[in-house]
């Protein structure tokens, strides 16, 4: 036995305060150990605080209900079909067994309220296996004035999921906002949103309904604060204990000094994977793709190297080691970076044409974000298309926006004025802009808004499945709510990147969470969770909540094999 020194002793150490960490902490606490939260950052909620909120997690309670009966083995089958080899059926099957359980778990011990979607489709809907509905759930808005003083803790969401600088907002919500003048409905809930806005700013920094993954992070927060579970913020992990053969504690700094806690039980890792680590991304992603995270700068990797030095395996070998979208970069006059992730809302919508830097296109544009992404990095491989270019007319514009130009009507010139929103009266002149050949721009447009007359998109089947419409015009009466001509002057345009909203490829372990080596070999005392493990899903992406669902699974796995463990000697 060595002769550290231990300034504090706990059953468990959850390293991170994202929904991997808290879903292990939690899990645990309410077994009866005694758990600590460490968290780098000032803030608690990781990841989860700035997504988009949704937990996929198949065969749940909820989904009969509406209509859409699953099973494990359906689940399986559709995993089997995506996901392929890139995981075992191991960390399939403690994903899908275990996946239910958590969600009932959670339910009757803290205040994770989801509610599972009547309707939205996997992101491969034609697949075998695939659902149109019920896996994946939305955590119910969350009042943040519970939180008491330790709202001011909770990481604010994306700037690009609030309106009038701070009032958080659903698709739902902003389709209301956009018809206040026009239907009674909409106008009365505007108002009762605004309202209630307008009342907490007179005592909080921001809008304290909360939505989206903001609204899961305060659940899991409050759940936390309610378990009485200490959450030490500002406090980066330095090193792990290894001693005869297992982690037996943690090295962090707290309050400008290093505190030695000893683990009874075990370690969790769960800081959020490497989306901030320029050399592992460097190692672990193809040429050309830069520093485009939507993750929150924190996560830079510091579980990985953790596990590491303590002779945890971390995978490369995934379909991708990031979970991929295309964002739009501002870089306003003060140097400050604005990064706009273009998930769902405006890439599905009729009007919207994608194209390479060879004027052409060379995507489904309606495509999940992830597959997007992917479509960018590998048509670069012949063809410049990396940045790629998003373009509309100035109907679509005024209707649905375009990135960081809002909807409505609302201001844009500054967006002109800063280089990141192209606008022509013409499209030769907009190629020009954009230095695209202009008669391949030219043809692709008029080959679109053919396409957009037919209501068929034979090249690239905008439009041609299930998810492609669900994210389409949902108001469109004919034809295919994916598709609309793109031929009302101006023309607009934005550049999108090959950006994430997270990692994949991280620690591997087995079905209960626990960490293991080079050899498979279970590490005694350290378990991975969150974007920390490396991703069940292998690096694809199946449907919306593909890593949160995981997220929150394995954190309770954690937990549960956490609470079976003998006492540290």
């Amino acid at each position: 036995m060595s002769q550290q020194h231990w300034d504090r002793e706990v059953d468990v150490v959850c390293v991170g305060a994202g929904a991997g960490g808290m879903s292990a902490a939690l899990t645990a606490a309410i077994e009866g150990l005694d758990v600590l939260i460490i968290e780098k950052t000032p803030f608690v909620g990781g990841s989860t605080a700035v997504s988009g909120g949704a937990v996929w997690i198949p065969n749940n309670d909820q989904a009969a209900g509406l209509g859409h009966a699953d099973t494990p083995d359906q689940a399986k089958l559709y995993l089997d079909q995506i996901v392929g080899n890139w995981s075992s059926d191991t960390m399939k099957r403690a994903f899908l067994d275990a996946g239910p359980a958590m969600l009932g778990y959670f339910e009757r011990h803290t205040q994770v309220k989801l509610v599972a979607r009547a309707y939205s489709p996997d992101y491969y809907p034609a697949t075998p296996g695939a659902s149109l509905g019920g896996r994946s759930l939305d955590p119910l808005p969350f009042d943040g004035r519970t939180l008491g003083k330790d709202f001011a803790r909770l990481r604010d969401p994306l700037k690009e999921f609030v309106v009038l600088g701070g009032m958080m907002v659903t698709m739902t919500d902003v389709q209301h906002l956009l018809k206040v003048t026009s239907s009674f409905a909409s106008w009365r809930h505007g108002m009762a949103m605004v309202l209630r806005y307008a009342g907490d700013r007179l005592r909080y920094r921001r809008g304290t309904r909360l939505v989206l993954g903001n609204a899961l992070a305060g659940r899991l927060f409050k759940s936390v604060l309610d378990r009485q579970i200490p959450v030490l913020t500002e406090t980066p992990a330095r090193r792990l204990v290894f001693d005869g053969g297992q982690v037996t504690g943690i090295v962090v700094d707290h309050e400008g000094r290093e505190i030695a806690i000893r683990t009874r039980r075990g370690v969790v890792l769960a800081t959020g994977g490497f989306p901030h680590d320029p050399e592992r991304r460097k190692a672990f992603l193809p040429d050309g793709i830069g520093l485009w995270s939507m993750a929150p700068e924190g996560n830079s990797g510091d579980g990985l190297r953790l596990g590491e030095a303590v002779g945890a395996a971390v995978r490369q070998e995934n379909s991708s080691n990031i979970f991929m979208t295309p964002v739009s970069i501002l870089t306003r006059s003060d140097g400050e970076v604005v990064k706009y992730p273009h998930l769902v809302w405006d890439r599905a919508k009729p009007g919207l044409m994608a194209v390479n830097g060879a004027g052409r296109r060379f995507v489904n544009e309606a495509t999940s974000y992830h597959e997007f992404g992917l479509a960018m990095v590998e048509g670069d491989k012949t063809q410049p298309t990396i940045p790629a270019v998003l373009i509309c007319d100035a109907a679509f514009l005024k209707r649905w926006g375009l990135g960081l130009a809002l909807p409505g009507g609302r201001p844009f010139r500054h967006l002109v004025e800063a280089g990141y929103l192209f606008e022509a009266p013409t499209i030769p002149d907009l190629a020009r802009q954009l230095s695209l050949p202009a008669d391949a721009l030219a043809d692709s447009v008029a080959r679109f808004n053919r396409y957009a007359k037919q209501g068929r998109d034979p090249d690239f089947g905008k439009g041609g499945n299930a998810y492609n419409r669900y994210l389409g015009d949902a108001e469109a009466t004919g034809g295919n709510p994916c598709l609309g001509p793109l031929d009302q002057a101006p023309f607009y345009a934005v550049k999108v990147y090959p950006g994430d909203i997270g990692t994949a490829g991280g620690i591997v372990t087995d079905g209960h969470a626990r960490a293991l080596d080079a050899e498979g070999r279970v590490i005694p005392g350290l378990y991975a969770s969150g974007n920390d493990m490396n991703s069940v899903m292998g690096g694809t992406y199946p449907g919306p909540g593909i890593t949160l669902g995981p997220a929150m699974t394995f954190g309770y796995l954690a937990g549960k094999d956490l609470a079976r463990q003998p006492l540290g000697a």
